[in-house]
């Protein structure tokens, strides 16, 4: 059985600001809220969320080799 990573790094585009989340395991995390700048975040075309787009490791339906949402 393959181990699924929840924490990954994400890293604001606007300010790179880097903040350490717990990716959820039961949905896609469409936007988010850079805590230092306040810009919202949205994923990158073709991307399914914030975090295979601005995180150090993608979410975990990607990690499983799965569709996301």
């Amino acid at each position: 059985m393959e181990t699924i990573i929840l924490e990954s790094e994400i890293t604001c585009p606007s300010c790179e600001y880097k903040k350490t989340e717990i990716m959820p395991t039961d949905s896609c995390q469409f936007f988010y809220e850079c805590e230092n700048c306040k810009q919202v975040l949205k994923p990158k075309s073709g991307d399914c969320c914030v975090f295979c787009s601005y995180g150090t490791v993608p979410c975990p339906p990607i990690q499983h080799n799965k569709f996301c949402c």
